[in-house]
């Protein structure tokens, strides 16, 4: 195999890892000696440095990694931080979901589904920008309302509240039945 071919396999290799690759597993896939594989990966690293690529090739130990440019890290950081979702409680993934559902929703509408205060969980969400202040309600006290953000629909990969999977609403103000059984262990209690 010549040199141009190598570096090629090598890059192909290194970009579908995503991780550190040893020598020893390289020179094995590519049917080569430890020294070739090492000046092509070498030779090609130095050319991407030279060319100021926005990805460059490390050694590490006794391997090599693809890894993207540390002067691109601003806009790789940009790019991707709303794919990864933000880690989220089951409070506040509970929050989410009601004010996703119920939106515009008030603290007071999310603690009577939750049955818990859910103030931590509203601001974590306030801090994490997935979901904003919507106005506030025009009843005594004037409540904040709440609904999601931009950011919430890129970060669950949606296009717009309508692709929210279906699910049953509670009705606010109606009775609510319960069974007979449920009654019966109520009154034993």
């Amino acid at each position: 195999m010549d040199t141009e071919q190598l570096q090629r396999a090598i890059e192909a290799i290194l970009f579908a890892a995503g991780e550190r690759i040893e020598i020893p597993r390289l020179c094995a896939a590519l049917e080569a000696d430890e020294d070739e594989v090492r000046s092509a990966a070498d030779a090609l690293a130095d050319l991407y440095a030279f060319e100021r690529r926005g990805i460059r090739i490390l050694k590490l130990e006794n391997g090599y990694q693809m890894v993207s440019s540390g002067e691109m890290a601003d806009y790789v950081t940009k790019a991707l931080e709303t794919r990864k979702p933000p880690k989220l409680s089951a409070s506040q993934l509970e929050t989410l979901t009601i004010i996703a559902y119920y939106q515009p929703a008030t603290k007071a509408m999310v603690e009577q589904i939750r049955g818990v205060d859910s103030a931590y969980s509203v601001a974590a969400l306030l801090n994490k920008k997935l979901i904003e202040e919507a106005g506030r309600l025009n009843v005594p006290g004037r409540p904040i309302q709440y609904k999601t953000t931009p950011d919430f629909l890129r970060t669950f990969g949606l296009s717009s509240l309508e692709e929210l999977p279906p699910i049953e609403k509670i009705t606010f103000g109606e009775p609510v039945e319960v069974s007979e059984t449920a009654a019966d262990a109520a009154e034993e209690a």
